[in-house]
């Protein structure tokens, strides 16, 4: 007889979202985490619920009617984490985007959303444009303003995991997993905890370990197969609060999408796309980095005198398919990976995102009903309101 119905490792925003869902269908659960909840990657994001206008460039609909549908369900279940702010996109002469390209996108985004009122935007007029923190007139065609949803991203986590709790999953913290070995209908997990090496049994092992998943897959024995990823690191910086706006702006220098954006109090600006070949627990903000964000805020805002020495600054990694080119115009859809498709012990997620967590956890959900008894209850994640911790 197992332990659990589900043994997940790693409480970020994935491994909280799964084990909400799995305690939501009535199922045991049981989440181990070396650190702290939402302490990694789930911690260092833009602390945007978006619907990634910017992926509509490389055709991703699909992942951004997900993401616009689960920022909506969002706002519904958990107003006092999540809240619409607007965004403000400049457009200049040299601009790679025109005005028309870009409302031709934002269109398109509330077509995919449903036309939902969250995704109304405007053209602002020339005489507004005075009232926008000083940003640069100089060849200035066009400012739009649409709406985004902001959140503190591990406080949303923290969340997440506390309403899986009060739904019956445990979590043992700080666990360290060491290995696992799968075999007679349920699989072994090995994990540290205060120095002592234990043990527990589990129907199915959920590898959530974000940049980690692939060493700790190394761990699993028989080893499933993952595909070759990579990790990119998004830098941030933390700001004085000098600008009142929240920005999407266009990097001169690439093209990339930066934001700024006020947050508790300060200015929160990112992210860039830089491959990290260290440990995962290596990543830091580079100083090329910083250059890199202060540049773009400068272009913008050439009246801002910010430092270096100002700047604070996180880091956190993505996890991304391997493939040729940049990582700008990579696949952002989340990789569900179960050791075998019949019947899984073993189920790996990869790339996930914060603003998508509920849906990839239903997901997820889909592929392990094989490996299950039926569930004991139904509730609709859709439902579950969820509250500051």
């Amino acid at each position: 007889m197992t332990d659990y119905d589900l043994a997940i490792i790693g409480a970020g925003i994935s491994g909280a979202g799964v084990a909400q869902a799995a305690a939501a269908a009535g199922y045991k659960v049981v989440v181990l985490e070396s650190g702290e909840v939402g302490g990694a990657t789930s911690s260092n994001s833009s602390k945007l619920i978006h619907g990634g206008l910017r992926y509509l460039e490389s055709m991703q609909f699909s992942l951004v009617r997900e993401s616009l549908q689960e920022r909506a369900i969002l706002l519904n279940i958990a107003p006092e984490l999540v809240t619409l702010a607007p965004l403000h996109i400049p457009v200049y002469k040299q601009s790679q985007r025109h005005p028309l390209t870009i409302r031709t996108g934002l269109s398109l985004y509330r077509l995919l959303s449903g036309w939902d009122s969250s995704t109304q935007f405007t053209r602002l007029s020339r005489s507004q444009w005075d009232g926008l923190d000083d940003l640069s007139t100089t060849d200035l065609k066009a400012v739009f303003r649409y709406y985004e949803a902001q959140t503190d991203d591990r406080a949303l986590t923290c969340s997440v995991l506390a309403s899986a709790c009060e739904l019956g999953a445990e979590l043992k913290q700080p666990a360290q997993f060491d290995s696992a070995d799968s075999g007679h209908g349920q699989i072994e997990v090995h994990y540290s905890q205060r120095g002592r090496q234990q043990s527990l049994s589990a129907r199915i092992l959920v590898n959530c370990a974000g940049p980690w998943a692939s060493s700790l897959n190394a761990s699993i024995r028989p080893t499933p197969k993952l595909p070759e990823v990579d990790l990119v690191q998004g830098a941030h910086l933390l700001l004085p609060p000098v600008l009142k706006h929240h920005y999407y702006l266009e990097s001169p220098s690439d093209g990339r999408a930066v934001f700024a954006l006020p947050w508790q109090g300060q200015l929160l600006l990112g992210t860039t796309e830089t491959p990290h070949q260290q440990a995962p627990e290596q990543a830091q903000c580079h100083p090329h980095e910083m250059h890199y964000l202060l540049n773009v805020l400068k272009h913008y805002f050439p009246h801002l005198h910010v430092l270096p020495s100002q700047a604070q600054t996180m880091a956190g990694l993505r996890v991304l398919p391997r493939v040729q080119g940049s990582a700008f115009g990579r696949s952002r859809e989340v990789m569900i990976l179960p050791d075998t498709p019949a019947q899984p012990r073993a189920l790996t997620v990869m790339g996930g995102k914060l603003t998508t967590y509920r849906a990839t956890a239903w997901q997820v959900m889909r592929k392990l009903y094989p490996s299950l008894p039926a569930p004991t209850r139904g509730l609709d994640t859709r439902q579950i309101r969820l509250h500051p911790v």
